[in-house]
């Protein structure tokens, strides 16, 4: 059951766009077809699915102060938490490499349409911030930490979705030119934002 909720709140209540506005540089210019943002959403989730697992299990067992105890006792007393941050950046960079050599070889038109922001990906905040967020939340074990990785990409999925499947509905629309293009789409995604703080009352 803590797994259900886990991966539930993560999709719904803790989204990383709607909640924390993590993401938004690739969630904002990516979005122009469902196609190529389902894409990306996928490779976010990936790579959320693969980063923070290892990230948790690199902070359990090597980083946070006493995790070198199982080296020995003189280790028990290291702290190497200080270094967190660029260790779980150089594994995100690392998985986001390979996620990037993959779609390249087996979709090279979609690896064409991310252009760029493929390999930003790296620095997407989304995928930082669900390291951070396992780190802080201090979950139990590696299936809850899974569960809200999952649940956490499958969340930036939707709302990349769902705000490109809009976008694709305003070509056909007609707005005030000085809101064309980010302009009614950051008052599109605050409305979503507001839609989604409707799940908070949810408890599970």
């Amino acid at each position: 059951m803590e797994y259900i909720n886990i991966f539930v709140k993560s999709i719904f209540i803790d989204n990383m766009i709607f909640a924390f506005f993590l993401g938004m540089c690739s969630y904002l210019a990516v979005s122009k077809t469902v196609k190529t943002s389902a894409g990306l959403g996928i490779a976010v989730t990936f790579v959320l699915l693969i980063t923070v697992p290892v990230n948790y299990l690199l902070n359990k067992y090597v980083l946070e102060p006493g995790a070198l105890a199982w080296l020995g006792e003189k280790f028990a007393n290291i702290d190497l938490s200080f270094l967190s941050l660029i260790m779980f950046i150089a594994v995100i960079a690392a998985i986001v490499q390979i996620v990037e050599m993959v779609v390249e070889k087996f979709s090279p038109s979609l690896y064409n349409s991310l252009g760029i922001f493929l390999p930003l990906i790296a620095v997407n905040c989304a995928v930082m911030g669900g390291s951070l967020f396992m780190q802080q939340r201090g979950y139990s074990n590696i299936g809850e930490v899974s569960c809200f990785a999952l649940g956490s990409g499958i969340g930036w999925l939707l709302a990349i979705v769902g705000i490109a499947a809009i976008r694709e509905k305003l070509r056909y629309s007609h707005i005030p030119p000085a809101l064309k293009g980010v302009g009614i789409t950051f008052i599109i995604t605050g409305l979503m934002g507001m839609a989604f703080m409707s799940f908070m009352g949810i408890k599970l």
